[in-house]
């Protein structure tokens, strides 16, 4: 009797091992997720602000295809991306207080709108609520001669903190960032 019951749960057991390893998992996103903070190094404890963003690429279409002029974009891919200040900040010259806000943007011909919302765990632009802007900040439309491929967002060194710089093909655009 001992050894059916043994047997019993040597059968039990590998039949829930293996349908548990038969998890299937999917590959890696077309857009994959990305993370920048400044300061750019490792101690987390003393981080002042954070990004959590989707990395769209280009693959042989414009960015005019993907990010419309004139039009509210969830700057990157996917979800909305998520940013957050760890203390108090002056963004793009409006005071914003320490939290987590969704970013948005309008890109534009000279300049780009680009706004902080609390509106969280936004899918695209779809359910953009102007309502729950906390920050709209206009600030002007660079270029560079390399082009990048996928979309990119950085942290650079600036004047009482840093800037938070957006790139994609030769467009640039840099948001002052006081704390």
């Amino acid at each position: 009797m001992k050894n059916v019951f043994t047997l019993a749960t040597l059968i039990f057991a590998l039949v829930f091992t293996a349908s548990a390893t038969a998890q299937e998992f999917s590959g890696i996103d077309k857009s994959p997720m990305d993370i920048a903070a400044y300061p750019t190094d490792y101690k987390v404890s003393e981080k002042a602000v954070r990004i959590i963003y989707g990395r769209p690429q280009l693959k042989g279409r414009s960015m005019e295809e993907l990010a419309p002029t004139g039009k509210v974009w969830r700057t990157g891919a996917n979800e909305a991306p998520e940013i957050t200040f760890y203390k108090d900040v002056t963004f793009g010259g409006k005071a914003v207080k320490a939290g987590t806000y969704s970013l948005f943007t309008i890109p534009g011909g000279d300049e780009w709108t680009v706004i902080l919302n609390k509106n969280l765990n936004q899918w695209g632009s779809y359910f953009y609520d102007e309502a729950a802007d906390v920050a709209r900040v206009t600030v002007p439309n660079g270029s560079d001669a390399a082009s990048l491929e996928e979309f990119s967002i950085a942290f650079k060194d600036a004047n009482d903190g840093a800037e938070l710089v957006m790139g994609w093909d030769k467009t640039r655009v840099a948001v002052p960032i006081t704390m």
